[in-house]
């Protein structure tokens, strides 16, 4: 159990590093974390270096995995099942896909062309962007273990139970044709050596990287003006635990946005800090990333507006309600 702590502190949360930038913006910049400059400072270099580093190895490591499981492979293993266990399979292949909402839909097109039920690739489309190991492990690094998981279970839960409604109410007329007439290859993936694989898994961080470096940059400077400029009783008059309605205003506040959920996640961090409620921060992050607008752009060329509404009404619904538990039983969870 020590040893277990030990390594939480170091390889998670990254002590080292944290007393490392205390040192570079104490010693060399001569400011004192404890003041607002020294302190957005302190959190800006910390947070950002923490990221790239955890995302680099986790992606890395997620990447190598998938190499056995190219597209072919996986939609043969998900043509094996039917119903519920279906949808927990998409929604649990989501959870390994470290891909924002729009770097999901065109995989979410290939499973709907490959003839995969509608109910399961929404389950995936829910799942991939909402719940990945990487985000796992940062949640974990930034909050606590005890969150990580209750964040897994209730995106995946979400994404079972959404793929499940769309599924029963047989919308796929609301597909547009050309998503089903788009013949994918069903093409056997040559051997790959252990060499191949490394290639393929750097070749993954730097893609993934170049994507949301952006938006870390961005989410981790609001989340150091969050944590040390804007103050509290500002943010807890909006958004505090006990105002009934701080969950609504943070999915519909997120929704419109696009970031990756590497670039929300500071945001959260900062918000809980100032005397937001876990689940009301939860929601903003859950709709940044299940619902952004582009997203949302996207997949409107594939799908009817009726089955989009009705997706993005599950998926907002489904937030809100998380965040509302959320806020209830989070003491339990910090």
């Amino acid at each position: 159990m020590i040893i277990f702590q030990w390594l939480n502190r170091q390889l998670l949360k990254m002590e080292w590093l944290y007393n490392l930038v205390t040192l570079l913006v104490e010693k060399v910049f001569g400011m004192d974390i404890r003041s607002r400059l020294g302190g957005s400072i302190h959190f800006f270099i910390y947070d950002v270096i923490k990221i790239f580093i955890l995302l680099s190895v986790l992606i890395f490591m997620i990447s190598y995995l998938q190499s056995y499981f190219p597209p072919e492979r996986t939609k043969r293993i998900l043509g094996r099942f039917n119903g519920l266990s279906a949808n927990i399979l998409g929604a649990l292949l989501g959870t390994v896909t470290p891909f924002c909402s729009c770097s999901s839909i065109p995989l979410f097109i290939g499973f709907t062309s490959a003839g995969l039920p509608i109910g399961v690739t929404f389950s995936f489309l829910i799942s991939s962007p909402l719940v990945d190991l990487a985000s796992v492990l940062l949640l974990a690094s930034i909050f606590n273990w005890r969150i990580a998981i209750s964040y897994v279970i209730v995106g995946v839960v979400l994404a079972v139970v959404g793929g499940t409604i769309i599924s029963r109410m047989g919308l796929e007329k609301y597909v547009e044709p050309f998503v089903f007439g788009n013949k994918v290859l069903d093409l056997e993936q040559g051997a790959l050596t252990v060499g191949d694989r490394v290639e393929y898994s750097k070749d993954q961080v730097l893609s993934i990287i170049k994507k949301v470096w952006i938006y870390i940059l961005v989410g981790v400077g609001i989340g150091a003006a969050i944590h040390n400029w804007i103050p509290e009783s500002i943010i807890t008059a909006v958004l505090g635990q006990d105002k009934w309605y701080s969950v609504l205003i943070a999915t519909i506040v997120g929704v419109p946005m696009y970031a990756d959920i590497f670039g929300t996640l500071p945001i959260a961090e900062a918000l809980v800090s100032r005397g937001v409620g876990l689940g009301t921060a939860l929601s903003f992050m859950m709709g940044v990333t299940a619902l952004s607008l582009p997203s949302m752009i996207m997949l409107k060329k594939v799908v009817k507006m009726k089955l989009l509404g009705i997706f993005v009404g599950i998926v907002t619904i489904g937030i809100i309600i998380i965040g509302y538990i959320f806020n209830v039983f989070g003491y339990l969870l910090m």
